[in-house]
């Protein structure tokens, strides 16, 4: 189905799908999907893919942003916040660079130096329950 369909069904606008995928928030496209017109449009209507080509939705894609804007709802998180988790899971430097900084704001407990602190901490948590 088109982008006009797709947000219908998704209580949603067009220009939020299209803003979503500049996101990276809508699952990724494979070529197969893109129906393509002759004449060609720099960018295309998304400025993403080839141009002058539209975006179809299968069911499972409306699935996957429906829970997408549902974890936005339940958390109440941005589109850009769910993006940069997402971002935070994919990357390994990101998540490092992330966690670094949890553990200097206290966030996140440091990580253990040696074996020794490892198993030291591990026994105060079993003695905790």
């Amino acid at each position: 189905m088109r982008i006009t369909e797709a947000a219908e069904q998704l209580d949603t606008t067009p220009r939020i799908l299209r803003y979503r995928e500049s996101l990276g928030l809508l699952p990724v496209l494979r070529h197969s999907r893109r129906v393509g017109r002759q004449r060609r449009r720099p960018g295309g209507p998304t400025g993403y893919g080839p141009p002058g080509s539209h975006r179809q939705f299968s069911e499972l894609d409306l699935a996957a942003v429906s829970l997408g804007l549902s974890l936005e709802r339940r958390y109440d998180i941005s589109p850009v916040a769910l993006a940069f988790g997402i971002q935070v899971l994919a990357d390994p430097r990101v998540r490092a660079d992330v966690a670094e900084f949890g553990r200097r704001i206290g966030r996140l407990q440091p990580a253990p130096a040696r074996a020794q602190d490892f198993e030291q901490e591990r026994a105060r948590r079993l003695l905790r329950l």
